[in-house]
């Protein structure tokens, strides 16, 4: 009887043991690689109808997720500060304005809000700072827009209107045009290719107005053109890509707030005789590290940062594996870095090196006119 007992506890222990086929499954469940999402602002004169969502994983590689809002040539996007709103400019010329849309942002899809006028055509650039106010660069029009999100997501109307004067050397610097726009602390930047300067200003909190401060403007090297710049997120340096002559010029900032120019130097190889022009400009979130994307040379630019003196040394080039590469962004842990090519509608993914800067190709994937991305 003893024996027939034992003999019935090893039944019922084996009868309760998983079986191999559920424990593999529960494995690969835990290996289940988690996502990021992010938004792709596009031209709409072709196959696109709008921004687009998308999501990468830890791994580099990108999948589609579908049109998450329908719009005219939202070809710049930007994120509210509490990541609640997603900001387009709509860039298009309709009696002399563009437009800007403001989004509600639901799980991977977008929930229009409302469209306002941007103050002048063609708005090609949206910033937002954190008090919730947005300055809008109207490309066409030369200007320089200030308008204001609420807390309900909707965005105003144009409380005030800098309005850029003068011009370049070069044929595309016949009339002032505001390219973008950008905050550094209480200041804000604005890059203007048509005079080729850089415009300083700050925004009158009490009477919701824009106000030029000294040093007022900054001209870049004759025939530049100013395009876009990124800001080091530690120290008193900036970066400005010039569009025209494919040159980034680092600005030191003094104490009394003024900003010096301390080098200029070339993003594309020497002896490079082909047609090619910058477009977009980041910084690795630890400072150490510029990145410049060149189209034409269709590559992406990898430079070092002289902690020292803000000055760039040259990493290396890498190719964007595509055609005219508008813009660019570094994921949330900087980990990759996924590129926007305009003209052979794709996106590429690269695994970035954090301690050489430089980048190794991991995927790409079908886009529609992509222009600019914006992680959430």
């Amino acid at each position: 009887m003893k024996y027939y007992t034992i003999f019935l506890v090893l039944i019922m222990l084996a009868s309760c043991k998983p079986e191999p086929k559920n424990v593999e499954e529960a494995s690969d469940n835990n290996n289940e690689v988690p996502v990021t999402s992010f938004y792709v602002g596009t031209y709409t004169n072709k196959e696109s109808k709008g921004i687009y969502s998308y999501s990468l994983t830890t791994e580099g590689k990108m999948n589609k997720i579908g049109l998450a809002a329908e719009a005219t040539n939202p070809s710049y996007l930007a994120l509210s500060p509490n990541k609640k709103y997603l900001l387009a400019v709509n860039e298009e010329n309709q009696d002399n304005n563009g437009f800007v849309s403001a989004y509600e942002i639901k799980n991977d899809s977008l929930l229009f809000k409302n469209k306002v006028l941007s103050g002048g055509a063609h708005p090609c650039h949206i910033s937002i700072n954190k008090d919730n106010y947005l300055v809008v660069s109207n490309y066409t029009g030369g200007s320089v827009g200030l308008l204001q999100l609420n807390l309900e997501g909707y965005v105003s109307d144009v409380l005030d209107l800098q309005q850029h004067t003068g011009k370049g050397t070069t044929k595309r610097q016949e009339a002032p045009h505001a390219h973008s726009s950008w905050f550094d602390n209480d200041t804000f930047i604005s890059a203007d290719l048509g005079t080729n300067e850089l415009w300083f200003s700050k925004i009158d909190t009490l009477n919701n107005k824009l106000e030029a401060i000294k040093p007022y403007k900054l001209a870049m090297e004759e025939g530049a053109g100013p395009r876009h710049l990124t800001v080091h997120p530690s120290k008193n340096y900036s970066y400005v890509f010039n569009e025209l002559d494919n040159t980034i010029t680092s600005l030191l900032k003094s104490g009394n707030g003024t900003y010096e120019k301390v080098q200029t130097i070339s993003t594309i190889p020497e002896g490079f005789t082909g047609a090619t022009k910058g477009a977009d400009i980041h910084i690795s979130d630890d400072g150490k590290f510029v990145y410049a994307s060149n189209r034409g040379h269709d590559s992406i630019a990898i430079f070092s940062v002289n902690e020292s003196d803000g000055r760039l040394n040259l990493v290396g080039y890498e190719s964007c594996h595509g055609e005219n590469p508008r813009n660019f962004s570094l994921s949330p842990d900087n980990n990759f870095l996924i590129v926007a090519n305009q003209d052979t509608n794709n996106l590429v993914s690269f695994k970035r090196n954090s301690q050489t800067g430089l980048l190794t190709f991991v995927a790409e994937i079908e886009a529609p006119t992509p222009v600019c991305i914006l992680f959430n």
